[in-house]
């Protein structure tokens, strides 16, 4: 306990400086991610990555050439950001003058990238100067040999990345959901375009240092797709993905401290994908959980109303109403319909008679007078301006009546030319054969 105090409060100089550098590398990933993600950009980060292969490669020979050992990391750094940039320039050339689209245009900058890295280690490996062992920093990350200088430039390329997103906030939100809209409003959308992916270049080379780029994308995706199932605020979910970022690396680090010959790059991303998980599960925007409760809500919402519809028309037709009736008019089961009429008479829309008949209270007399009111409202409207057969409109008018708002029944009023009660049905009631 007290080495894992030890860890957590950052007490060692060299835990902190790795801390340090990968919460603020953590933070830049989920504010830039977020913005990735929902331009539809995630795979750009993988195509950055792997373009940095090459890059690194032409940057050590480069050196090497210039007489130098080829292992400057500053150097490194820079043919790896260029490389990467050359690479994102090169799948929006395609996007632009091709008939390629997103996908096959990264798939094939990335593929062919990745596979010129490749050529250029195994070409490293051989040369008579040195080999690659001193690429392996960059490829698989160094986070627990960080040093000083190592945290102050990510530290320093993160603040400046996030100086960069708070100021053109607006107009990346723009672009992020209707770039469409924002060229005819006269916004520069490529050159917005062009620094967005200037941000994820800048964020995957500085990650680099601390994950690898094996791993780099995943942690620029990652904390963003977790933070999409907490919001939808872009700015909230732009803190949230950020926070999620920062959480993942310190305790990726603590955990990587703590147990020997454990890679804190692979930790990291490891933690960032169990907030992933939890976020998937137990997210209040979009997790699943929540998805089946607003589901199963609906469900249930769907067969009362289906019920009370049901109890108006066939009062219309016989009263009192029968439990037979209403078996007869849907595919109900007679559990199922004991289960509806007890669920509605909890509710006080229902009173059960001893003779096995149903009857509205007045709750549920304008419970139901509304949804048979959208019911036909909507028949009405698809057989005037749909041309739809009054035999047929039934069903299609059963899909949407649930979820009729305020405005769009005052919609179907003033098309419709309707007063507030109830139209008669415009086709003939019948007893079966409904959902």
């Amino acid at each position: 306990m007290d080495s894992f105090l030890r860890v957590l409060l950052l007490e060692d100089y060299n835990t902190r400086l790795v801390v340090i550098g990968t919460v603020c590398l953590g933070i830049a990933a989920g504010a830039v991610g977020s913005l990735l993600l929902l331009r539809r950009r995630a795979l750009i980060g993988d195509v950055i990555s792997h373009a940095t292969l090459p890059g690194v490669g032409i940057a050590f020979l480069v050196m090497i050439a210039m007489g130098g050992t080829g292992r400057w990391s500053v150097g490194l750094l820079l043919g790896a950001l260029a490389a990467g940039l050359l690479a994102a320039g090169l799948v929006m050339l395609i996007r632009r003058t091709t008939l390629l689209r997103d996908d096959a245009a990264m798939a094939l900058v990335m593929s062919t990238t990745f596979g010129l890295g490749i050529v250029l280690l195994s070409i490293i490996q051989d040369l008579p100067t040195g080999n690659q062992a001193g690429l392996e920093s960059i490829i698989y990350g160094k986070t627990a040999s960080m040093v000083r200088g190592d945290a102050i430039g990510i530290g320093i390329a993160a603040v400046i990345v996030i100086i960069i997103c708070a100021c053109l906030y607006k107009e990346f939100r723009l672009l992020c959901f209707d770039e469409h809209f924002a060229g005819s409003q006269g916004w520069p959308t490529t050159l917005l375009d062009v620094v967005l992916l200037l941000l994820g270049a800048a964020v995957t080379v500085i990650g680099l240092q601390a994950v690898g780029l094996i791993l780099v994308l995943a942690f620029l995706i990652i904390p963003a797709a977790a933070a999409r199932y907490w919001t939808d605020q872009l700015r909230l979910m732009m803190f949230i993905a950020s926070g999620i970022g920062a959480a993942s690396a310190w305790m990726g680090v603590t955990i990587s401290a703590m147990v020997p010959r454990m890679p804190a790059g692979a930790i990291i991303v490891l933690v960032a994908a169990a907030f992933f998980l939890l976020s998937l599960l137990f997210g209040r925007c979009r997790g699943l959980l929540v998805s089946f409760r607003l589901s199963l809500a609906l469900r249930v919402r769907i067969h009362r109303q289906h019920l009370l519809r049901a109890i108006w028309e066939c009062r219309e037709t016989q009263s009192p109403v029968q439990l037979e009736q209403l078996l007869a008019r849907r595919s109900w089961s007679p559990l199922q319909v004991q289960r509806l009429i007890a669920r509605s008479a909890r509710r006080g829309e229902l009173q059960i008679h001893s003779d096995q008949t149903v009857e509205l209270t007045p709750a549920g007399e304008e419970a139901a007078a509304r949804v048979v009111r959208n019911h036909r409202l909507w028949e009405l409207f698809l057989i005037r301006h749909a041309d739809i057969a009054p035999s047929h409109v039934d069903r299609a008018a059963d899909e949407i009546e649930h979820v009729l708002g305020v405005e769009l029944v005052g919609e179907l009023e003033s098309i419709l030319a309707q007063d507030e009660t109830v139209p008669s049905s415009p086709h003939v009631l019948g007893t079966g054969g409904g959902n």
